[in-house]
């Protein structure tokens, strides 16, 4: 296998950045990136750790992303697995970047900078859904913030009902916890119990 193993051979192969690539980039969240942010109800979270890499989907209501200020976004730790990665990472590396998602939107937002996590109790309770603050929250401070290129959302057609993949034709997460624990947990008990497990424990 050819490999690409220095800065000058890949510049060789993709040539110079252009100028729309360049211009793009703010170091803090622009009128009209707020937009995104506001509009947004989906952000793949990615940290780094001693570990290694960690990227996690978080989800919430349009907006759920708040701006303290042009600099500051705060992302609240909604209830999940409980394996806590991207907050472990967040402890002891906070660098931190943020990838915002508009359904139906051909660009997407990337935040790039540096988190820490608060449990300030105001904080928290401004960011209350069904009268349950979460447990922390995220504070990013930004460094790079700017909009990404269109083409991987139009080659996939992410937003496109024509190609949808039917769920039914992918393992569900039951059959996969089943398999990976010789029986111990999953299976048909936790797949029909899961929508209303989900339904009780969103916020």
């Amino acid at each position: 296998m050819t490999t690409i193993d220095t800065i000058e051979q890949l510049e060789a192969i993709y040539g110079p950045t252009n100028e729309a690539s360049l211009v793009k980039v703010a170091d803090h969240v622009t009128e009209q990136y707020r937009a995104f942010v506001e509009a947004s109800p989906f952000v793949a979270l990615a940290t780094s750790g001693p570990e290694g890499l960690d990227c996690s989907p978080r989800g919430d209501r349009p907006g759920f992303v708040r701006m303290l200020d042009a600099q500051t976004l705060v992302m609240p730790d909604r209830k999940g697995n409980n394996r806590c990665d991207s907050l472990r990472n967040i402890v002891r590396d906070p660098r931190a970047a943020f990838l915002f998602l508009i359904p139906g939107s051909g660009n997407c937002l990337r935040v790039n900078g540096r988190a820490r996590l608060s449990i300030d109790p105001e904080l928290l309770a401004s960011l209350a859904e069904e009268g349950k603050p979460p447990r922390s929250a995220i504070v990013l401070t930004t460094e790079a913030v700017y909009f990404q290129c269109a083409r991987a959302i139009v080659r996939s057609r992410l937003w496109d009902p024509d190609v949808q993949i039917d769920p039914r034709s992918l393992p569900t997460a039951g059959q996969i916890l089943a398999c990976m624990s010789q029986n111990r947990v999953g299976g048909e008990a936790y797949d029909r119990e899961w929508p209303e497990r989900a339904k009780a424990s969103l916020w």
